[in-house]
């Protein structure tokens, strides 16, 4: 019998079966959460824009990029912060756990809240609402996109402790096999979202192997010291996920490695993409996928990695159909003009029409061609991802009709720092895992141990903000 007393993770089996057999939630049900926080960000964009004076009694400018600094006290900045965690990450939190059985009631709340938001401020709005010449100033681009990739992260960070509790509903959870979780959109959004902005869809000069190799390698240098710490602290890890020794790292890494190494104009990637994509899964029909789903493994390290590896051809078809349609939609020529108000409708209908053709596409080779598979990362996937990142970011888009808009002092404190969020986000999980015992303790212990890990984590955030610290060392 193992002896369980000296061992950093006593219960580690129990919690590798907590998190294993999953079946996953509805599509329905996962556009509904995916939709509640870029609903509660615009909410509180809103009410920051109409309120801001009555808090603070001065009169924040519009700057031409359509994006307001924080303001430069600390106070101020505290109650800011203070105020977008408790708009934005309470709610979050708490349709997540506690009021997950009214997931599709507060999602539909929050949308009409939003709409009738966005009705008066069309309808009824002040002449501050125009700059100087008379025109409606709109969002930046960037805003939104920085907006979208925030609130990602924020969901990110949330689940991956959440799931650890029993308060988190475990339809939520990773599948086993096939099904739609909302923590499967994990790793494939971190793709989507880096191919939407990344060199390539900006038609930006290309690196230099060594180069792209360096800008990758504390990706592989966290994936490596991830296995190391996993195995010294004798951390839990779901087998089927990845494989034994690969992680969401290496996939990062590898994608972008094979993005450099095979470089292609951005105007003829997603076409790219999306041979790969029907190449992969016709191999996936012949055979590859009962291989993939087996949990038998020889010893060799394919074997032992096989969904990490194979998986591959998926991430990186699924990140050149981002490089395409991030450049035909943002960085484009043709999308582009000096007219801003153009300049943002044509962003924004592409935008929409993308998210439903996405879903409409997931549903019908969900239906007639293979379930979604976020472990063998197959056609039905990656579309199901595109769907549900198109989808926050055409809510975020709305904020077109949010007069100077700006970003939330919350979401410039986690896009400063993306990769050191999601990584102190990881530490703070672990040690939690380590020193509680996430699966016996009660909900409202549960629900505690998440608002303040959320709070630790954005007031780090918020003071690297404040004092202007960016955890980047290469």
């Amino acid at each position: 019998m193992e002896n369980h007393g000296s061992s950093f993770n006593p219960h580690k089996h129990l919690k590798e079966e907590f998190v294993s057999n999953l079946t996953g939630s509805s599509m329905v049900e996962i556009a509904a959460l995916s939709a509640i926080v870029p609903a509660l960000v615009l909410l509180r964009q809103w009410s920051a824009y109409k309120f801001q004076d009555l808090l603070f009694a001065t009169n924040i400018r519009q700057k031409k990029s359509g994006v307001v600094s924080v303001s430069a006290n600390w106070s101020n900045c505290m109650v800011e912060l203070t105020m977008d965690f408790l708009w934005i990450i309470v709610p979050t939190l708490s349709i997540f756990t506690v009021l997950a059985d009214w997931t599709n009631v507060c999602a539909v709340c929050l949308v009409l809240l939003l709409v009738l938001c966005i009705v008066l401020e069309r309808f009824w709005i002040s002449t501050s609402s125009y700059s100087k010449d008379g025109s409606k100033p709109v969002a930046s681009l960037r805003g939104n996109l920085s907006s979208y990739r925030v609130s990602m992260m924020l969901v990110t960070c949330l689940c991956i402790l959440a799931v650890d509790f029993k308060i988190f509903p475990r339809r939520y959870g990773k599948t086993e096999r096939y099904g739609t979780g909302l923590m499967d959109l994990g790793v494939g959004s971190f793709v989507v979202a880096n191919a939407l902005v990344s060199r390539q869809a900006r038609k930006a000069p290309s690196t230099k192997h060594g180069a792209a190799f360096q800008s990758v390698s504390p990706l592989i240098l966290l994936g490596f010291a991830r296995v190391l710490l996993t195995r010294a602290v004798d951390y839990q890890v779901h087998v089927g996920e990845y494989g034994v020794h690969w992680n969401f790292f290496f996939t990062l890494a590898a994608v972008s490695l094979l993005t450099n190494f095979i470089n292609i104009d951005p105007q003829y990637s997603g076409i790219l993409g999306a041979l790969i994509l029907l190449v992969y899964q016709l191999v996936l029909k012949g055979g590859l996928n009962a291989y993939l789903l087996s949990n038998e493994r020889d010893l060799d390290l394919v074997s032992l990695n096989k969904e990490g590896i194979f998986s591959l051809f998926g991430y990186w078809g699924m990140y050149l159909v981002g490089v395409g349609l991030g450049y035909q939609l943002f960085f484009a020529k043709n999308s582009t003009t000096h007219d801003t108000g153009k300049c943002q409708k044509k962003p924004l209908i592409g935008v929409w029409f993308c998210s439903i053709f996405f879903w409409l596409t997931t549903i019908f080779l969900d239906k007639h061609v293979e379930n979604v598979s976020r472990r063998m990362c197959n056609l039905a996937y990656v579309t199901f991802v595109l769907a549900q990142n198109f989808q926050v970011l055409a809510i975020l888009m709305l904020s077109n009709f949010i007069p100077e808009r700006k970003l939330l002092s919350l979401e410039e404190a986690f896009d400063q720092n993306l990769l050191a969020a999601f990584l102190l986000a990881n530490v703070l999980t672990g040690l939690i895992n380590v020193y509680v015992d996430t699966l016996f303790v009660s909900s409202t212990a549960a629900f505690s141990i998440l608002i303040g890990y959320a709070v630790a984590l954005s007031f780090f955030l918020g003071c690297a903000k404040f004092f202007n610290v960016k955890f980047k060392f290469w």
